[in-house]
């Protein structure tokens, strides 16, 4: 696999990551609370999932079946919608890290595959972005090459996520209104998001 096409979509991938979406909401909000390695655990697992999918060519299939992207968009939207609310509802501050239920981080593990493996439009972006970089002359099989370049993408967000989670944790830490404030303006745009992307699926 020619090493340029690694750096030509990291490249490509990095701008994709680094524009505010959901995983950025989701990974401020968690690290308010401490859960910085746990979010950004969870969305690269939930790439790593998305990453087998299109490898394996379930992804194309999903895309270009209506009802079954439908149904991936209603129920990622959905839980959007509901983890943005929940946040809203109770949000985190650095002061709640005492209180902390036992699993809590377990629970942002769970919530942050949630987040990035049922996001439609991250598996539409890897449909058509990853088959872009591949060669099906090249020595490698096609679906080698192309974990090769989920690894890259989810390396990436390893690195931007964690760094992002540590920011919001440090800056906010002793400023528990902002820190409220923030948490509450993460969960709204997640509930803007999750409802996006239904009226979207719902007008097309």
């Amino acid at each position: 696999m020619a090493a340029s096409s690694i750096v030509a979509f990291w490249a490509v991938s990095l701008l994709l990551i680094i524009i505010p979406g959901p995983d950025w909401a989701f990974t401020v909000n968690a690290g308010l609370r401490g859960h910085v390695l746990p979010a950004a655990s969870g969305i690269v697992l939930g790439y790593a999932a998305m990453t087998i999918a299109v490898a394996a060519g379930i992804g194309a299939l999903v895309a270009t079946t209506p009802a079954a992207l439908t149904a991936l968009t209603v129920v990622g939207g959905a839980y959007l919608m509901w983890l943005g609310a929940r946040t809203i509802a109770k949000p985190s501050t650095p002061r709640a890290l005492a209180n902390a239920p036992a699993g809590a981080s377990r629970a942002t593990l769970v919530q942050g595959i949630g987040v990035s493996g049922l996001n439609p439009k991250g598996l539409l972006i890897f449909v058509a972005l990853l088959p872009q970089f591949t060669n099906p002359h090249w020595s490698w099989p096609v679906a080698g090459q192309i974990s090769v370049l989920g690894l890259v993408f989810m390396l990436s967000c390893a690195v931007v996520y964690v760094c992002v989670g540590a920011f919001a944790r440090t800056i906010l830490h002793p400023r528990p209104a902002s820190a409220r404030a923030v948490s509450r303006v993460s969960g709204a745009a997640m509930i803007v998001i999750g409802a996006v992307l239904l009226i979207e699926r719902l007008v097309a």
